[in-house]
């Protein structure tokens, strides 16, 4: 049996995500009070309670999903059964959650990198300096050809996550955002929806932010993975051992969110199943665009959770 992991980014979290896992097991506690005791403060009660405002937070909400994400990984590993093959990709952020699931990296070192991540990305520009902007009914060579088409002085507009077929993401400054979604609508775009994101992530505006996280990533320690990660850069898997993670996470930074491309490299290695660990149901309603040949389960809730057991159980027990 081949399992795919898929790792949520930003704009999963909500409060009250990880509660119903924080209280039925004491290994997802322990989780939760690490997250406290390494970052200092109580990311736990910012989790469970809010106010949404403050959790929403860049720096607040990168290490919350990361705790969620990496605490129910944890309850639903010890059900995968020996000899099943794993690979995992996450979403931006997402990447350090897979990355910790395949022993890559310490799940302490994970926390503190990315509450600095989320951080430096938020100093990197002003607020209301920048935007993103989802763009429906284009083709990426059409967004492409037409930002490149545009005179924008000074301004941004760049593309920054490709997730699937029908659902693009520029990034950039107010002002370039502004313009690219005039021309991206008259070059026949269906809708252009303004994004609530609290920077232009994944442009060349967060350069500021991959510096100052470049020292921080070639500082802490890596190890090989135990079972193939993608990296959102590449959209392939990391290859050259630990020390090619820093330079792929720093690159990552600024570099366009390759999702489409690693859903579907996944699917070459035929994986039964693709498994979305951690809050929210983004990635799977992804996958019902890029992989609808594949089932894809959340596992975000203990309602989840149980599903995915049934379907590992069964699949445990059928013949060969």
């Amino acid at each position: 049996m081949k399992l795919a992991l898929l790792f949520p980014g930003q704009a999963s979290q909500q409060a009250g995500m990880g509660r119903d896992f924080h209280d039925e097991y004491a290994e997802v506690r322990k989780y939760f009070a690490q997250a406290d005791e390494t970052l200092g403060y109580p990311l736990s009660n910012l989790i469970f309670n809010g106010p949404e405002e403050e959790l929403t937070l860049t720096a607040n909400a990168q290490p919350a999903i990361l705790t969620v994400s990496c605490a129910i990984w944890s309850v639903l590993k010890p059900f995968v059964a020996d000899g099943t093959e794993l690979i995992a990709a996450g979403h931006s952020l997402g990447e350090y959650s897979a990355l910790v699931a395949a022993g890559a990296m310490e799940f302490a070192e994970a926390l503190r990198i990315v509450h600095l991540r989320g951080r430096f990305m938020q100093e990197a520009v002003p607020p209301g300096a920048g935007k993103m902007a989802a763009i429906f009914g284009l083709e990426q060579r059409a967004i492409e050809e037409t930002l490149a088409g545009l005179k924008l002085e000074g301004e941004v507009a760049e593309l920054a996550n490709v997730n699937s077929t029908d659902q693009l993401v520029i990034s950039g400054s107010a002002a370039g955002i502004d313009q690219a979604a005039q021309a991206l609508s008259a070059a026949g775009a269906k809708r252009v929806v303004e994004l609530k994101v609290s920077a232009p992530f994944h442009s060349s505006l967060m350069t500021p932010a991959a510096e100052k996280l470049k020292a921080e990533l070639h500082a802490t320690s890596f190890s090989a993975a135990q079972f193939p990660v993608y990296a959102n850069v590449t959209a392939e898997q990391y290859s050259g051992g630990a020390g090619a993670i820093p330079q792929t996470l720093y690159r990552q930074v600024t570099a366009p969110v390759r999702w489409m491309d690693t859903i579907q490299n996944m699917l070459k290695e035929r994986p039964d199943a693709f498994i979305e660990v951690g809050p929210g149901k983004v990635l799977r309603m992804l996958n019902a665009r890029i992989a609808r040949e594949a089932p894809c389960a959340s596992v975000g809730d203990i309602e989840g959770f149980e599903r995915v057991l049934a379907y590992l159980s069964s699949e445990a027990n059928s013949p060969a």
